[in-house]
């Protein structure tokens, strides 16, 4: 049975070592994923604010779509991890099926939505008008290719949702070497380069912030076809041979389970959005401390994300084999590991965060505000994980209602309205902006812990 592997794993060895083993693949992808964010930063970074604050602006929105596919992915991942526990491969395969037809659906929607709006996205978040064409242009390349982006993230989720986190991993490796590679060869104009004292001359198209742009989407292109590729000839979820048509017995559960959740990071998303607009009007120094400090500070989050995927799947294969005292078991190693990963993860935020704001600009201001607003929202780390992982077993096991309720609460209620009264009322610059991030994070915190403690998390199984 398809599920009997990952039971027979857990019960011949540590549980500890199994998630491990489900982790650390999806580790190392968003370690490398955030390495070539790094990359990207100071790459564009070299040519001065504007460029940076360009490629910035638009950046929530990137999380907006992104974040709004994924959630569609979730629902595939609930619904699959069951079937993994309960070892109906057929079920899964068919559910893997509809994630392809989804695929082509949403891909299809967000690439018409996406090069519709380029012209006004930087406009609608008041983007500085010296920019607002950089950064048009640069959204607009970057969104072409929606269909294989769109492949890359559904897939992506499918394959995990089966245990199989290497092939997303080995993918991400692939496509983040094409980026980094693209982007020194299109950023750059021929140039001298000196390597161990040898001078040698490198070609270069000079195109700047497009050349990023063009990198990415180039990059996105190959990890969506390699993905496809790889689910297409996978051994236990491969969609082959399966109907395309739409199969209601697959999509309604599916989509019960990705609508919350999609409403949630939808609903988070805009937040971030109208969270990054009033940011933009600060002026050029706070939206490019902002845009760093985002970048740098998404890295310390990885330990968070990687174990929050164990834990949504591995919850789902203990609802799918109807086992309490597994999902118990689960519970008692996931949170303590991830509370002590985000201690040292936080720790380790606040210490290097002058050096890391030093490797993406030059700019003292920005390095100064970038460097106070990490080491604010370090603090907050190891609280934030605990939140990541209760609400990791909530989306294994389907129960997407209450995260949504907590997330719309915290982001709308503290976040964007208490930024709105320091910015816009009181005259209060980026660091209470950060202040009011760091007082969401918190308020998730309690909330999870009292869904925790009543064991609403697990009533179900």
């Amino acid at each position: 049975m398809m599920g009997k592997k990952i039971t027979d794993r857990m019960s011949g060895q540590s549980m500890l070592f199994t998630i491990l083993a489900l982790a650390w693949p999806t580790m190392l992808e968003q370690l490398m994923q955030t390495a070539v964010q790094y990359i990207d930063t100071a790459m564009v970074g070299a040519l001065g604010t504007q460029a940076t604050a360009a490629v910035g602006s638009t950046g929530t929105v990137n999380w907006l779509i992104g974040s709004t596919i994924s959630a569609v992915g979730v629902g595939f991942l609930s619904y699959i991890a069951k079937a993994d526990g309960a070892g109906d491969r057929t079920a899964a395969k068919r559910a893997s099926a509809q994630a392809v037809l989804i695929t082509g659906i949403l891909g299809v929607f967000f690439t018409v939505l996406t090069v519709s709006l380029s012209g006004m996205i930087p406009v609608w978040m008041q983007v500085d008008s010296a920019i607002q064409e950089m950064a048009s242009a640069y959204f607009l390349i970057l969104y072409l290719p929606m269909l294989p982006r769109t492949a890359s993230i559904i897939f992506g989720t499918v394959l995990r949702s089966a245990g199989d986190t290497k092939s997303p991993m080995k993918i991400g490796l692939f496509v983040n070497l094409i980026n980094v590679m693209l982007n020194f060869l299109l950023i750059y104009p021929t140039r001298q380069v000196f390597l161990f004292s040898v001078s040698f001359t490198v070609w270069g198209a000079g195109l700047g912030v497009i050349g990023a742009a063009i990198a990415s989407a180039a990059a996105f292109t190959a990890g969506g076809i390699c993905i496809t590729c790889v689910l297409w000839r996978h051994r236990t979820i491969s969609p082959k041979g399966q109907r395309f048509s739409p199969d209601m017995q697959i999509l309604q559960p599916c989509m019960k389970v990705a609508f919350p959740n999609m409403l949630q990071r939808f609903g988070t998303s805009l937040g971030y959005v109208a969270f990054a607009a009033m940011i933009n009007s600060l002026g050029e120094v706070s939206t490019a401390a902002h845009t760093i400090a985002n970048t740098v500070e998404s890295a310390f989050y990885i330990p968070g994300y990687g174990m929050q995927t164990a834990a949504a799947t591995l919850a789902g294969n203990a609802y799918g084999a109807r086992d309490g005292k597994r999902m118990k078991q689960l519970a008692s190693i996931f949170i303590p590991l991830e509370m002590v990963l985000m201690t040292i993860s936080g720790a380790c935020l606040f210490w290097a965060a002058p050096f890391l704001m030093r490797l993406f600009s030059v700019q003292t201001a920005v390095i100064s505000l970038g460097t106070t607003v990490l080491r604010m929202v370090a603090v907050s780390e190891p609280f934030y994980g605990f939140s990541i992982i209760v609400e990791g077993f909530m989306m294994g096991i389907g129960k997407t209602k209450a995260p949504f309720v907590y997330n719309m609460i915290g982001m709308w209620l503290v976040r964007i309205l208490g930024t709105f009264i320091c910015t816009q009322f009181l005259g209060l610059g980026l660091v209470w902006a950060w202040a009011c991030m760091i007082a969401h994070n918190l308020l998730l915190f309690v909330l999870f812990l009292i869904c925790y403690v009543r064991g609403v998390w697990n009533t179900e199984v």
